[in-house]
């Protein structure tokens, strides 16, 4: 990590924007993203018991997936219609990864979504991470390609290799970076992990 440009994009995103996150413009960014919104659905939608019952679970995640700006307008209807029109059998399997991912081992969780979503063609970095950014906004991290590419290049991560297949081993090394990051400026400034995100990407040039 080039700690250097780290600090003088802190430096910059404060001149910028004084106040940081408070600032009025960031608030406005917030408001549209309506990321307080989405915390609040994704953990009331994705409490253990839920998960009791996968026809509710799966409908919870295309909730999520559908009302997040995060994610593009093109693989919103994609992923609603694939994994509604899903066997039983594999939506069981979809929800139970989900659950191991949130509450329990999270790399065979993670690795069991992938595979269903691989079967569509949707394994995307997007809808592989979207669930758990918001889920634990302080400690996961959502993986937008431009974004994280341009984080790599410009804060020079040598440890990280983006490729374009979601796997657990780079999700598990960018988000251990992303927070040790966050430990080297001020805290305002990662209020939740995709709001540091925000701060890093208006540091690349």
């Amino acid at each position: 990590m080039n700690l250097k440009k780290l600090k003088h994009a802190e430096e910059a995103f404060f001149n910028r924007y004084p106040g940081g996150f408070d600032n009025p413009e960031m608030i406005a960014i917030r408001k549209k993203h309506k990321l307080d919104k989405m915390i609040e659905l994704t953990q009331d939608s994705f409490v253990r018991r839920n998960f009791n019952l996968p026809e509710l679970a799966v409908e919870k995640m295309i909730k999520v997936v559908t009302r997040s700006s995060l994610v593009s307008v093109f693989e919103k209807p994609k992923f609603r219609d694939f994994v509604r029109l899903l066997p039983s059998e594999d939506k069981q399997r979809l929800t139970k990864g989900l659950e191991e991912l949130l509450h329990g081992n999270e790399q065979s969780g993670f690795e069991a979504v992938l595979e269903v979503l691989k079967s569509g063609k949707l394994a995307k970095w997007s809808l592989m991470t979207i669930c758990q950014a918001y889920y634990r906004p302080k400690f996961d991290v959502f993986v937008k390609p431009t974004t994280v590419k341009g984080i790599i290049e410009t804060f020079e991560l040598k440890n990280l290799q983006y490729k374009s297949a979601p796997t657990w081993a780079f999700y598990n090394e960018y988000r251990a970076t992303i927070n040790e990051m966050k430990t080297k400026v001020d805290a305002s400034l990662s209020p939740y992990n995709v709001a540091f995100s925000g701060f890093l990407m208006r540091g690349i040039h």
